[in-house]
């Protein structure tokens, strides 16, 4: 693919929270021509999330918290319900997603299982996700969760049943793709009757 690419220009168009550029390129389209193209890209680094679930119980841990962009795009609230997540910052996506599983929903645990990686919004962000399950059992919570003050973090620790996420995703009160992913995992994989 890189035979087909030719960057000429990446120009650095904000530094603030993360990273946006504007990249001017030429790409060879499949009819053979040369076509210019510029784009911008938000670079805020990889990821990794994780659906914590108890199968005895039939119960998931989720997340709710404040996300501003949402906010600007019409979320009354701002409020998502989310799977525990956080960028990697520098740590293998499986010491990061124990670290933010702990950080945000107080559980520490154990065997975690890595179940995909997707793009996110490819065609401006240039963001990996790694995808991870675990069970939890009470005995694992070591803390409130909540996330970390210094970091804006101010979440609430929701334990649903899972037939309740399922329905919740119908009616529109999960919509975080993250979320939806993994419960769709779940519902195939995990949870099956």
């Amino acid at each position: 693919m890189n035979d087909r690419v030719r960057i000429s220009k990446i120009e650095l168009l904000s530094d603030n929270w993360y990273i946006l550029k504007k990249a001017t390129f030429t790409y060879l389209r499949n009819n053979g021509e040369w076509q210019t193209q510029q784009r911008e890209f938000y670079d805020r680094g990889n990821g990794a999330t994780i659906l914590l679930y108890n199968l005895a119980q039939q119960t998931v841990v989720l997340t709710r918290q404040f996300r501003f962009p949402v906010f600007m795009n019409g979320l009354e609230s701002g409020l998502l319900i989310e799977t525990a997540a956080g960028l990697l910052d520098e740590a293998s996506a499986e010491e990061r997603i124990r670290l933010e599983a702990e950080e945000e929903t107080g559980y520490q645990v154990q065997a975690i299982e890595k179940v995909f990686e997707a793009y996110m919004s490819p065609g401006s962000v240039t963001e990996k996700l790694y995808f991870y399950v675990a069970e939890y059992e009470h005995q694992q919570r070591v803390g409130s969760g909540g996330g970390l003050e210094q970091e804006g973090e101010d979440i609430e620790v929701l334990e649903l049943s899972f037939t309740q996420a399922l329905a919740m995703m119908q009616t529109g009160e999960i919509q975080d793709a993250k979320t939806i992913m993994l419960l769709q995992y779940a519902a195939l994989h995990i949870f099956r009757a």
